[in-house]
């Protein structure tokens, strides 16, 4: 556990700098005087590590010193291995540099762990290409020149020109700042603004890509999660949007939040069933959601949706009534 944690700290000032003992403690989850030996130990060891006094100072590594010492366990490889099984990093053009990456640590593992974490990972199955019911998880198709050059300007700052296909409109070219990607549910999304105004691109509608040289206009810090967060409220907020009330058996449960935009609320009903609020893309969008399951869904509200629900029924049956 100490060899661990010793390799723990060093990663931590490589990464971050300076930190002050309090930091390195409550990082790693220690009392002070644990983090204050372990640095000990690592100057005994020879890992070039220093004292700062002063009211911002704190423990700090050598300029330019570089370890190999990764320190990988078990447990801390298996949860890489098991990570790289899954479809998501395909989405930003990853996938070549993560099975490298996964062979490496493997490469790294104790020979006596090789086996143990390669039958392990045989155990773990993460978002296979179709579910129980077979059907088939369809990911997006990103050209590889274009995800790179988009992951490139995110990471070094700069600002990228993009032709985008918005839904139904013809192909532009337009100039972002990029702040991140986000990928969810095997869809990807650059988050970027343009002109100052906030805006979220659908990866796969990204035609084509180029990084330039000007840096982007962005902050140095970002919270990528309540950027995502405050994005998502914003556009449910928006547009055409319709919240339902609607009871649903809970064996086609999945199949109704396959369909929504968003979950508000849900509760169990009184019969077994299941109480849900949920948002759809609009009023069309709802009633076919809901038709598509039948007696197995009620829609409890709004009244308009029952009533259209109501009508297309009623033109069904009229259609099928016995001519006899």
């Amino acid at each position: 556990m100490r060899a661990d944690r010793l390799v723990s700290l060093v990663l931590l000032l490589r990464q971050r700098g300076r930190l002050t003992a309090a930091t390195l403690a409550r990082e790693l989850e220690v009392s002070t005087r644990t983090v204050l030996r372990d640095i000990e130990a690592l100057s005994a060891a020879g890992v070039p590590v220093y004292a700062e006094r002063g009211r911002h100072g704190g423990f700090a590594l050598l300029p330019g010193f570089r370890t190999e010492l990764t320190g990988l366990n078990h447990d801390e490889a298996l949860a890489l291995l098991t990570a790289g099984s899954g479809r998501g990093e395909q989405v930003f053009g990853l996938g070549s540099a993560l099975a490298s990456a996964m062979r490496k640590v493997v490469d790294a593992l104790p020979e006596g762990h090789r086996a143990v974490a390669s039958d392990a990972t045989r155990r773990f199955l993460v978002d296979p290409e179709t579910d129980l019911l077979s059907r088939r998880l369809v990911g997006e198709e990103i050209p590889g020149t274009t995800m790179i050059e988009v992951r490139r300007a995110v990471l070094a700052g700069h600002k990228l020109r993009i032709r985008y296909q918005a839904s139904g409109q013809t192909a532009q070219w337009r100039t972002v700042d990029p702040i991140g990607l986000v990928t969810v549910r095997d869809r990807g999304y650059l988050l970027a603004t343009r002109s100052g105004a906030d805006r979220t691109y659908r990866l796969s509608r990204v035609l084509d890509a180029e990084e330039l040289p000007e840096r982007a206009q962005r902050p140095n810090r970002v919270d990528l999660d309540r950027i995502w967060r405050e994005r998502s409220a914003k556009f449910l907020s928006g547009g055409d949007h319709i919240t339902v009330l609607v009871r649903v058996n809970p064996a086609l449960r999945e199949d109704l939040l396959d369909t929504v935009l968003a979950v508000r609320a849900e509760e169990p009903d009184a019969d077994g069933w299941l109480r849900l609020e949920v948002t759809f893309q609009d009023a069309r969008h709802a009633q076919w959601a809901l038709w598509q399951l039948g007696m197995d869904a009620e829609a409890l509200a709004p009244q308009s949706l029952r009533t259209s629900l109501r009508d297309r029924a009623a033109a069904i049956a009229a259609r099928y009534e016995d001519p006899s």
